[in-house]
């Protein structure tokens, strides 16, 4: 038994320095690495004859699609249907179920599956992937975090076949089970283009079951996963973390505040709502608020759209999901932490104070750090493409679907079917920074072990407002 122990000590510390020697010293690094290795394998996969219906897709695109779909965006620059096959498709399903859940959780996974010993670095690898509270509660966490997921895909495949099966037939599985990944991972891929390219859920404006099941997946997928450990564990603790309240409460603010104000602007516009019945109005500004928050279905034309719904849509995007959770964007906790220190300070106060809980100054310049990083990702790109398609894209097109790759949302006005080679490249760049967040994308490129050390340094004073 002492030689087996240190036998798994040795692999483990050889696996170690075969990281380092990489040049992979943070979990953070490792998560980035982890994910290029999964987009290549995508692309690899996808321009193979066998995954396209007519010949075979080029390079770029193919890297475009499975970074899109690794990354669980959903802006596409070929329609999903149109254009794969079902190897295609399933090769796609996989790149987002992967993307969705992180590599390192699901392989972290199979290995306890397996009964292999997890070592200190293995656990903090892991407590990085699934935003454990702490590396020892990440194996318990891990296993409710891919129970919870099959769970709920599975309760969304269940409830679209009701509604799929009786129109396409035996292919209605294979729509519904698509779907329901897509939806959970907040993904925005889909397989409606039978419909016409790009139609995304537009046909099923008027089909509330859907449009209800999919709001569920989406939410499901999109409150993170340590918010629903905390809600199964509700019955034995009566209450929840700070966090919990946080992410609960504001995704609730900004659901039915989107709905409004989506609902409100679009009320009488012929082109998107206008044409709805009163409850197809409110469900289709109610589907719109809660997909626009990363998971990119539709239900309406968003070209369509009025400028002031399109930003109220872009800061949506930007937003995103809770941390923890199958979304992008800078996060809702992010958000909230921002928005609750202007509150904190202009009530007199020195530092944030949320629930009569005081907030780290760290926690504050880490939040202030992403919303900087995710602006200037967003706004650079938009620039970027304004100038390289101005002749066919406005500005607000070009800042919402920005603001889309970014937030990983995968909602589109038109503008990703015409971007050239350059923007697909600077698009694929903003939707892995969106997925992986920006502060870990920086710190995966810049961080070395001693960059964290507390210097002494003398208080420096400057006058501001």
């Amino acid at each position: 038994m002492e030689k087996m122990k240190n036998i798994r000590k040795k692999l483990r510390h050889q696996r170690s320095l075969r990281w380092k020697k990489l040049g992979l010293s943070t979990p953070t690094q490792i998560i980035c690495v982890s994910f290029i290795i999964v987009i290549a394998l995508g692309t690899l996969l996808l321009t193979l004859p066998i995954s396209s219906r007519h010949g075979r897709l080029d390079v770029l695109n193919a890297m475009f699609t499975a970074t899109s779909a690794t990354c669980v965006t959903g802006l596409v620059v070929r329609d999903t249907w149109t254009q794969f096959t079902w190897f295609g498709q399933a090769v796609v399903l996989l790149l987002i179920q992967v993307g969705g859940l992180g590599l390192v959780t699901l392989t972290s996974f199979f290995a306890l599956a397996m009964r292999r010993r997890m070592g200190f670095r293995d656990l903090r690898l892991l407590g990085e992937s699934v935003s454990a509270d702490g590396y020892d509660q990440a194996k318990n966490v891990l296993k409710i975090v891919v129970g919870l997921a099959a769970m709920f895909e599975g309760i969304g495949i269940l409830l679209l076949m009701f509604a799929f099966v009786p129109q396409f037939g035996p292919e209605g599985v294979w729509i519904s089970v698509f779907t329901a990944i897509s939806a959970f991972c907040n993904a925005g891929f889909d397989l409606f283009g039978r419909f016409g390219a790009y139609s995304s859920l537009v046909p099923y404006v008027n089909n509330y079951y859907v449009q209800a099941v999919i709001i569920f997946m989406i939410i499901s997928g999109g409150l993170g996963f340590m918010v629903w450990v905390e809600l199964c564990q509700w019955y034995k603790k009566r209450r929840l973390s700070l966090h919990a309240k946080v992410v609960l409460s504001f995704s609730l603010i900004l659901w039915l505040g989107g709905a409004l104000g989506l609902g409100l602007m679009e009320w009488n516009n012929p082109a998107t709502l206008g044409g709805l019945s009163v409850p197809g109005k409110v469900m289709a500004s109610l589907f719109q608020s809660v997909s626009t928050r990363t998971a990119g279905m539709n239900t309406v034309d968003l070209a369509s759209c009025g400028t002031l719904s399109k930003l109220l849509m872009s800061v949506l995007q930007f937003i995103g999901a809770a941390p923890g959770s199958t979304g992008g964007g800078v996060k809702v906790t992010t958000f909230a932490v921002i928005i609750l220190t202007i509150r904190s300070v202009a009530q007199g106060r020195d530092d944030c104070v949320i629930a009569d809980h005081h907030i780290e100054s760290k926690t504050v310049y880490r939040a202030l750090t992403i919303i900087v990083l995710g602006a200037a990702a967003a706004i650079g790109s938009a620039i970027v493409v304004y100038y390289n398609t101005s002749d066919a894209v406005s500005v607000v097109d070009a800042i919402f679907e920005s603001c889309s790759a970014f937030g990983t949302v995968g909602l589109s006005v038109g503008v990703t079917s015409q971007l050239n080679n350059g923007a697909k490249i600077l698009y694929m760049l903003v939707m892995f920074m969106g997925r992986v967040g920006p502060v870990a994308f920086a710190m995966s490129l810049t961080a070395k072990p001693d960059d964290n050390k507390r210097k002494i340094m003398p208080v420096g004073h400057i006058n501001v407002g």
